[in-house]
């Protein structure tokens, strides 16, 4: 039996990247997942849109290791319909364990030439969003009195900042405290809450054109490519590669979901190969 035999995982943002890596991870560890993802174009965000293909690609990984998945399109920015996409998936699997706020993205500017625009949506996704979807679980895991584990993603940006990324810096600096704050009032009900900030990780976020171009600016438009622009990542000197994968997100997630980690809560737990040191 794996060690979350039984317990069921309700994922933001498991269409792809960290949030798909999750979901396989939790579901290798015996746990039966509801995933839910916009499955379109958010405005702003420098990466193609998820699509629901990709959501279904999820689902399908998931089954494949023998656990059920049910998946919903739902927009963290929209309450009532995330909270309705975890209701659906709570009735057909009968119960909820584990919360991954991991949806989000980013955008870029120099502070004084952000748009409200660019502003708002950074944060209504990356930090509205997380509130949203504890808002939408809590209840949930309360009434159920049975303990549980929520884990956020926060980021290295929630500890250091970083230029021309003041909405993403601030919105998960935002979920840092939020974890703090939430893990003080539901100590009481053995629910433990957790974020995990990882550095630069390999997914859509940061292999298009928008963040080429801001790590390379000297590169000509038809020059922005992978292999480019890769070597200009490689910051970390902990780092052999330029990022670390989305399953190494999904070992420290799969860690705090636990009970190994039962009497861990209100931590930040740091996969970002020594980053804020430097």
């Amino acid at each position: 039996m794996g060690k979350l035999e039984g317990k069921v995982a309700f994922i933001t943002g498991a269409a792809r990247g960290q949030g798909r890596a999750e979901a396989l991870r939790l579901a290798a560890d015996g746990a039966d997942i509801i995933g839910v993802d916009i499955c379109g174009p958010v405005a702003t965000n420098v990466a193609d849109a998820s699509t629901s293909a990709d959501l279904d690609a999820t689902a399908l990984a998931v089954e494949e290791l023998g656990r059920t998945m049910v998946a919903r399109k739902a927009d963290v920015r929209d309450f009532p319909g995330l909270k309705g996409a975890l209701e659906d998936g709570v009735r057909e699997l009968g119960r909820l364990d584990i919360v991954v706020a991991n949806a989000g993205m980013w955008n870029y500017g120099l502070t004084e030439e952000i748009t409200e625009e660019m502003w708002d949506v950074v944060h209504d996704v990356n930090l509205k969003g997380v509130w949203h979807t504890a808002k939408a679980a809590i209840p949930v895991l309360k009434e159920q009195n049975a303990g549980g584990s929520m884990i956020f993603t926060t980021s290295s940006m929630a500890t250091i900042g970083a230029p021309n990324m003041s909405p993403y810096c601030s919105a998960k600096h935002g979920v840092a405290g939020l974890v703090k704050t939430i893990a003080m009032e539901l100590a009481p009900y053995k629910i433990r809450v957790n974020s995990v900030a990882p550095t630069t990780v390999n997914t859509k976020l940061i292999h298009n054109q928008p963040t080429y171009a801001l790590f390379a600016p000297d590169l000509a438009e038809d020059e922005l490519t992978r292999a480019n622009v890769e070597p200009r990542f490689a910051t970390i000197p902990l780092l052999d590669l330029a990022w670390i994968e989305p399953e190494d997100i999904a070992n420290a997630v799969a860690y705090l979901a636990s009970d190994e980690a039962r009497y861990v809560t209100g931590l930040e737990l740091r996969v970002d190969a020594g980053q804020i040191l430097n």
